[in-house]
């Protein structure tokens, strides 16, 4: 089965209450205003259950699996209470193991230092650098971008046909791009990669903040995710999935916790048997209050009512879209075409304007908070942009003057705790800055475009 939109309840709900929302920040034009937090694809604001659980928890923090005191035992507990919480979030299997990391990068890491020998990795270019760049002791394939979802399946069928059938492979695959907000085909991705003996790792970063991700439904081997898209702080992640090639594997990190009998050996080595279970990739004490504040997240969605939360990011989607299609030197950067289900997380750039400009112009004039750049998926966006994939840019630090062309992208991105008047402001003030210009003379600065402080432009 797909990931897809098409059965999602119609009711709206109110946006969740978040931590920053009442933030006002001040304007280079004079005065202040609320700030419109839309970089959610970045880090999502904590949701104030999360941090009022975090608050509460907080007294009787202690070290887990260490200690015999009631502080510890009540914070194992809270811990291993909250992989449960988590496995029941994902769907997971009975077999499954839910291991804690510090975000979606570590969950990719771990799972390629877990990769049996000689094995192949298939990835689309079109994926985050957290999903392309961790292979580098397997045999990597990396597939061209498609455009459609159907191309998307038929590319990763032909690879799989033509690779040696008798090692083990791995498929990584994003759930919803951080650049064009897209949903992959994600249950026929899982179908094609299991039908020609490969496993599938499902990259959920972008996915799980704005969709029900159900790893025994998708059918995929394992998800990864960060908590801190997840309106969860603390630097935290997940790695999700079948247990045998991480017990199998040496341990991500060396030490206590890892480790179930350490002895000294006659001839002065030391023999070490690790454990078997999520803990034996869960080296040092870890972060209970990381895993603790994505296990209340969890909750919070799925007692929002994930369905009611969909509808209405659908509705802000809609709403964004529409008001950029009115602005004809707007350019929405997709894959698979206007009609492509999609996640809040739009990527644009605009004629004439060098994207950090056009960035740094919503911030200070407007208070909207967006990102421009690359977005840490440099071959996809210079896919999209249609430009040589030898051309400068970076991301985050372009190298264009203000007004000069840029290589890089502007993108918006929204969920659970986005009020309607963020987007209203947002594509309000993409009209006006395309209109009538900036009001304010900028320059570039440790390669970001600023305020020139003082000088207005008109």
């Amino acid at each position: 089965m797909s990931v897809s939109t098409a059965a999602i309840d119609e009711s709206v709900c109110a946006p969740l209450p978040v931590l920053g929302e009442d933030v006002r920040v001040p304007l280079v034009t004079g005065g202040e205003v609320a700030y419109a937090a839309l970089d959610y694809a970045a880090s999502a604001p904590a949701l104030r259950r999360v941090w009022d659980d975090v608050a509460a928890y907080a007294p009787y923090y202690g070290s887990v699996h260490r200690g015999a005191g009631y502080l510890s035992q009540l914070s194992t507990d809270l811990f291993e209470n909250s992989r449960a919480t988590v496995a029941e979030f994902l769907g997971c299997r009975a077999d499954d193991q839910v291991v804690f990391t510090r975000s979606t990068t570590d969950s990719l890491n771990l799972l390629a230092a877990a990769l049996p020998a000689d094995c192949q990795v298939f990835v689309f270019e079109t994926e985050h650098h957290a999903s392309l760049l961790p292979w580098r002791d397997a045999r990597v394939t990396y597939l061209n971008a498609p455009r459609t979802p159907a191309q998307a399946v038929e590319t990763l069928e032909r690879a799989l046909a033509a690779r040696d059938p008798y090692g083990p492979a791995l498929v990584c695959v994003t759930g919803a791009s951080n650049v064009t907000g897209e949903l992959w085909p994600v249950g026929e991705l899982a179908a094609a990669a299991h039908a020609h003996g490969a496993r599938i790792v499902l990259d959920a970063a972008q996915l799980a903040p704005h969709h029900p991700v159900d790893i025994t439904e998708l059918d995929v081997d394992w998800v990864a995710f960060s908590g801190h898209k997840l309106y969860a702080p603390f630097g935290s992640g997940v790695l999700a999935g079948r247990a045998d090639w991480l017990r199998e594997a040496e341990p991500y990190l060396a030490g206590g916790g890892a480790s179930r009998k350490v002895a000294r050996r006659t001839d002065g080595g030391v023999d070490v048997e690790w454990h078997t279970t999520a803990a034996r990739h869960e080296a040092g004490s870890p972060n209970v209050i990381g895993a603790y504040s994505i296990a209340s997240a969890c909750k919070a969605l799925k007692e929002a009512g994930f369905d009611a939360l969909v509808a209405r990011e659908q509705r802000l989607v809609a709403g964004v879209r529409a008001g950029l299609a009115a602005i004809p030197q707007v350019k929405v950067l997709s894959l698979f075409g206007d009609d492509a289900p999609r996640v809040g997380v739009i990527s644009f750039v605009v004629e004439g304007w060098n994207s950090s400009h056009f960035a740094a112009a919503l911030s200070a004039e407007y208070g909207i908070g967006v990102r421009d750049g690359l977005f840490c998926a440099h071959p996809l966006v210079r896919t999209l942009l249609g430009s040589d994939p030898q051309e400068v840019g970076e991301c985050g630090a372009p190298e264009a003057e203000p007004g000069e062309r840029s290589l890089n992208a502007i993108r918006v991105s929204f969920g659970a705790g986005t009020p309607d008047e963020h987007i209203e402001r947002f594509v309000r003030a993409v009209g006006e800055l395309v209109r009538e210009g900036a009001q304010w003379k900028y320059r570039t600065e440790d390669g970001r475009c600023v305020p020139d402080r003082g000088t207005a432009q008109h």
